[in-house]
């Protein structure tokens, strides 16, 4: 007799465990909207802290860039004798400021006082005297933004001397009187130099005055100076960029949209490299225009 074969159980093979990856939370309506708050929320932040930073940091560079050019011209012009003596267009070189006191060498003073002449330095108020010229001239400066050349005005002391140069030549004045909003510079000479600035480096809520006195005898005034326009006076805001700044806002918004729009059916990162110049002008365009709706003299 032979022994029975003892069969083995045959086992099914065993299925390879596999973990369950936990299900993801649905997004319930609430939190998208919360989410999409967020986002909203922190994009203008970011646009609010870019404005910030344009103002104290990327005007100056703007500011000082302007005054390389525009020196350069106004140098040129010097030379030339052709520098102007009378009315010139807003924006243009009209004179060269020196006040070593507080530090300020070869600025160069453009036409107007809107905040737009401003943001190229510090501006010769129209209907005034050009300095050098028989009258009273009036310079306005910035406090605190777009290089703040007038920063450091209300430290001129009496006897402090400031230089002009200007197409008819050069110059000296002495200060002499000091001023504010509240109390106007008065003083009996009639051939004078004001310097105007706001009275804060946050918003200004005032002016500072500084008053001095032409050395010499001053030269001829060609007089038939335009009037000045709402926007040319102290701590005047440029209403009219208000259009141009919601121009350019709809023109940055349109750009965000189209680039998000772009990265659904391209490359996302060749969407957004390709775009971001453009977005970077339009917002350099918006904070510029911005700016201008401040208080001139800020």
């Amino acid at each position: 007799m032979t022994a029975p074969v003892l069969e083995k159980p045959v086992t099914e093979p065993s299925a390879p465990l596999v973990e369950e990856s936990p299900a993801r939370p649905a997004v319930t309506p609430a939190r998208r909207r919360f989410l999409q708050g967020a986002w909203v929320v922190s994009l203008l932040a970011a646009l609010v802290l870019g404005f910030v930073g344009y103002l104290f940091t990327l005007s100056h560079v703007q500011e000082r860039h302007y005054q390389s050019s525009a020196y350069k011209t106004f140098k040129d012009q010097l030379a030339r004798a052709v520098a102007p003596t009378g009315s010139a267009d807003d924006g243009d070189p009209v004179a060269l400021l020196d006040i070593p006191a507080i530090g300020l060498h070869q600025t160069v003073v453009v036409e107007g006082t809107t905040g737009r002449d401003l943001m190229r330095g510090p501006g010769h108020r129209r209907d005034t005297a050009l300095p050098g010229q028989g009258g009273v001239a009036v310079v306005f400066g910035r406090g605190a933004t777009f290089g703040a050349p007038f920063a450091e005005l209300s430290k001129l002391r009496v006897g402090d001397r400031i230089e002009a140069t200007t197409g008819q030549g050069k110059y000296t004045y002495t200060v002499n009187v000091y001023g504010d909003g509240d109390h106007p510079i008065t003083d009996p000479a009639r051939n004078r130099l004001v310097l105007v600035t706001g009275d804060s480096d946050w918003i200004p809520g005032s002016t500072v005055m500084i008053g001095a006195r032409l050395e010499g005898d001053p030269d001829q005034n060609p007089g038939g100076r335009p009037v000045t326009v709402a926007y040319d006076k102290a701590l005047a805001a440029d209403k009219g960029a208000l259009a141009t700044l919601q121009l350019w806002s709809l023109g940055l918004l349109g750009a965000v949209v189209g680039a998000l729009l772009l990265a659904r059916y391209w490359r996302p990162s060749a969407v957004y490299l390709s775009l971001a110049p453009v977005v970077g002008a339009l917002i350099w365009a918006v904070y510029e225009n911005a700016a201008a709706l401040l208080p001139n003299l800020y």
